[in-house]
């Protein structure tokens, strides 16, 4: 699986982002096509940011006040994949919304209507088309601080129309100082929050293939103003998302108690919960509960396992990535005691095939006690049967 990694330490914007996957190994004549067709020719140069070399992508654009309704019929005659302007449109989609929480609904872009964003969005809408990368993960945002001028005056920095487009992606930010100014662009949150597919938390481990860096239009001495972009190679294509991991250990817990409270917290929307024998201080044996829920649950289970058990403490490791493999559920039927029933099979996919079968067990024990036999036995034979229904061979 490639996956591709923004490291915004420096915060984003349109013309960085453009410059990064230029410099990472995008197809540079595809993106100045897509961008030419929409302004100009671009200016992509080689250039220094506190010593570092970087692309600077330079769209050499007038600066027209656009409506959504515009913007969209410039990008969709644009000389680029299909994939690309759908994107794109997506990614002005955003900053529209952004632009009506902020200003209201009939708010012109502006600055992110002008021509100079748009080849900006489409060339970086088709940079990353043309890496065809599996994932994106996107770090900390750093989004400065201070004020900028706009066309709506003196704002806050970060501006609000960036803080409401990054408010839903589930990205996370960092603010700075007022001496940063903004870091952050309306466009470069835009981009982030369409490109991304992994939750905040961050990828999974894997080898560096490629390195590039984006330059901004300013040079400060103290720190490198530009984004850094990374591709990683971690093998064979997984499907994964975020979770927490709850810990506490008791041992003052009747197995009763114990089993009851693991119930309770599956019951609550927990994604798994275990308890691991484990000998704890002064030699008394216990339990590790571990707890695997999503993030939104985390403090509602941690005050449910804590009232369950009575634990003083419950530990979380927050954001864990979890691989998790394609599954679907399939219904098979099988001729036990004279009749036949029918028992969902949960099949593990991945790359396109199914690689485990687990008969559901719920059934295959109301099956089993119904006809008298062993619960084995029946999940046995629905597995059996799914596995001939697959044309699987194996296992």
């Amino acid at each position: 699986m490639r996956v591709l990694v923004f490291d915004p330490f420096r915060g984003a914007a349109g013309d960085m982002i453009c410059g990064a996957l230029l410099d990472l190994g995008a197809d540079a004549d595809l993106v100045s096509r897509a961008m030419r067709s929409v302004v100009a020719e671009p200016v992509i140069a080689e250039v220094k940011r506190g010593g570092i070399r970087a692309i600077r992508v330079d769209t050499q654009a007038p600066v027209v006040s656009r409506s959504l309704s515009d913007v969209h019929a410039l990008v969709q005659k644009a000389d680029a994949p299909g994939e690309a302007i759908a994107m794109a449109c997506r990614v002005f989609d955003r900053i529209a919304a952004g632009e009506a929480a902020i200003h209201g609904a009939r708010s012109h872009f502006h600055e992110v209507g002008a021509d100079d964003a748009i080849a900006e969005v489409i060339g970086a809408c088709t940079a990353l088309h043309s890496l065809s990368v599996d994932q994106v993960a996107v770090g900390t945002i750093a989004l400065g601080g201070g004020t900028t001028r706009s066309t709506h005056g003196t704002l806050p920095v970060p501006a609000p129309a960036t803080l409401a487009i990054l408010e839903d992606s589930g990205l996370a930010v960092r603010y700075g100082s007022d001496d940063d100014g903004e870091l952050c662009t309306p466009t470069g949150a835009a981009l982030l929050s369409e490109f991304a597919t992994f939750p905040c938390g961050g990828p999974p481990c894997g080898t560096l293939a490629a390195i590039g860096y984006g330059a901004g239009e300013r040079d400060p001495p103290a720190v490198p103003n530009v984004l850094r972009v990374t591709l990683l190679e971690t093998g064979a294509e997984t499907h994964g998302d975020e979770v927490d991991v709850l810990e506490t250990n008791v041992d003052d817990v009747t197995g009763e108690i114990l089993a009851g409270c693991m119930d309770s917290l599956m019951a609550m929307g927990a994604r798994d919960v275990c308890a691991l024998p484990c000998t704890m201080k002064k030699g008394r044996p216990g339990y590790l509960v571990r707890v695997i829920c999503y993030p939104d649950d985390s403090a509602r289970l941690a005050l449910a396992l804590a009232r369950e058990t009575g634990t003083l403490g419950v530990r979380c490791l927050p954001s864990v990535h979890r691989f998790v493999a394609e599954r679907e559920t399939r219904l098979v039927r099988v001729n036990l005691c004279g009749q036949q029933w029918e028992i969902p099979v949960k099949c593990g996919i991945r790359e396109g095939e199914i690689y485990s079968l687990k008969a559901e067990f719920d059934r295959t024990r109301e099956v089993a006690k119904a006809c008298g036999i062993p619960a084995r036995d029946v999940a046995r034979l629905a597995e059996d049967e799914a596995r001939r229904a697959t044309g699987r061979k194996d296992a």
